[in-house]
């Protein structure tokens, strides 16, 4: 039998001294760095390592001597156990303060470039009900919060509609008020968990793969139009229509009704079949005039008053005069390629998902946009030299990675295809920073803005311009 694991000493009357990566906060006790989440620089805290390497540890407050002037109050009453939002107690200016200062560190650091006046960081109008899509899981044993441990009171109904707990698959939170989408997105979540157990529906169990409920996903958009997508485990028709009918006569707002079924061991809906039970199997988007479709497996920027600013920079950085030939590198949906079409000669987007591909093509037909060309299919695969004699050398670039940025073999393609400029719209400026150092061989950067997408979370959006060097 394993040993319990001796606990490490408590370290009393640390000093919280900065902002670390993943929206941990930083201290120092003696020559070891710590990493603490929920806490803020100036809070006074003691700490109770729960893990220890050579030259630093991570751990926890387990106790508070001072609080920072800093400080925020969290306005949410589920701060602390769903893992989102964590820079609640700080205050908006100094969160997008630290983000800016991420940037910088990252360009530096990493990328070890030599950067211009740096842009202020373009902070969210709207720091609350901000999102435009969310997820919730069903679970037949919500988590156990501290406080409702503590108590020993038995707890007779388990069934949560909620978040999963930061890396625990089986654990969901149940959550009574979410602050991120606009509260039509609380009501209808509420109402259907309510339908529910009232009704003796069957939560999913993520261990056991069973149950019938599995996931909910509402969308909003600025429009003003709603969808909500439901996704049973089982084919249940009788209970599936009751509760869809409910929901149906209690919400008018919702423009789109779509059920799924998935019986995947996952909780992707891409290879799902998508069934709308009533309105529309889409709903709409708008920017400057033009219309964007939106589907269940679409994808969109989730918050969409600061898509349109970000997209506004990466035209004003791209710099169009009509005559260009543009390259959108994963493209998504087409949304940048669409928007910057007006300004352009042409734009070839570019993007690994299929069904995103014909959606971008909607979109250009939808709003009459005839100059712009799609192709699907893995980036690296695709952007060759082949292709770029075939239809043309670009430019400019406007490159749009995932996380992880671009591949090696794309870097080389655009450094061999040599367009004028190249914005790179980046939601990792760690790996943004590694690729402008490669393309630092032909590139100089000209211009950074970073862009918060998502207030009280460590995540920044940065848009950065490089010119060709003379």
């Amino acid at each position: 039998m394993a040993k319990n694991k001796k606990q490490l000493p408590i370290l009393e009357k640390v000093l919280i001294t900065g902002i670390a990566a993943e929206g941990k906060a930083i201290a120092r006790y003696n020559d070891l760095v710590i990493f603490i989440p929920f806490v803020v620089p100036g809070d006074v805290v003691d700490i109770q390592p729960t893990r220890k390497k050579n030259s630093y540890a991570e751990g926890k407050a387990v106790h508070f001597h001072e609080y920072s002037p800093q400080r925020a109050e969290a306005f949410c009453e589920h701060y602390g156990v769903c893992g989102g939002c964590k820079w609640q107690i700080l205050p908006y200016a100094e969160q997008i303060r630290y983000k800016q200062q991420q940037v910088v560190d990252n360009l530096v650091r990493i990328g070890k470039i030599e950067l211009p006046e740096i842009t202020p960081i373009l902070g969210s109008e709207k720091t609350q009900f901000y999102r435009n899509k969310l997820e919730f899981t069903f679970s037949n044993k919500s988590w156990m919060t501290e406080e409702e441990i503590r108590s020993g009171a038995a707890i007779e109904n388990r069934n949560a509609l909620g978040f999963h707990i930061p890396g625990m698959f089986d654990k969901v939170l149940d959550i009574r008020k979410c602050w991120l989408q606009d509260d039509i997105s609380n009501q209808i979540r509420n109402e259907i968990k309510s339908f529910a157990l009232q009704n003796g529906y069957v939560f999913f169990d993520l261990r056991n793969q069973s149950g019938l409920l599995r996931n909910i996903i509402i969308r909003t958009s600025s429009t003003g139009e709603v969808m909500l997508i439901m996704v049973f485990f089982e084919d249940e028709k009788e209970k599936r229509d009751a509760l869809l009918n409910h929901i149906a006569e209690m919400f008018p707002a919702i423009t789109s009704l779509i059920y799924i079924i998935n019986e995947k061991a996952n909780d992707t809906i891409t290879d799902r079949e998508i069934h709308v039970f009533k309105g529309n199997g889409f709903i709409y988007e708008e920017m400057e005039g033009l219309k964007f479709k939106i589907g269940p497996k679409s994808f969109y920027q989730t918050n969409s008053g600061q898509a349109y600013n970000l997209y506004k920079i990466a035209r004003d950085f791209a710099g169009l005069t009509g005559n260009e030939l543009v390259y959108d590198l994963y493209t998504g949906t087409g949304t940048i390629a669409n928007f910057i079409a007006k300004n352009a000669r042409q734009v070839i987007g570019i993007e690994y998902v299929p069904e995103a591909i014909e959606d971008a093509r909607i979109n250009s037909g939808i709003n009459g946009i005839d100059n712009t060309l799609f192709f699907a299919g893995d980036m690296k695969d695709i952007l060759n030299d082949e292709f770029i004699k075939t239809y043309g050398r670009p430019d400019v670039i406007i490159t749009d990675p995932p996380r992880a940025g671009m591949h090696d073999d794309v870097i080389e393609t655009i450094l061999s295809a040599e367009p004028h400029k190249i914005v790179y719209v980046s939601c990792n400026p760690a790996t943004q920073a590694r690729d402008l150092n490669l393309l630092g061989q032909k590139y100089r950067v000209s211009k950074v803005q970073p862009v918060d997408m998502f207030p009280h979370t460590h995540h920044v959006e940065n848009v950065v311009r490089l010119e060709i060097k003379l």
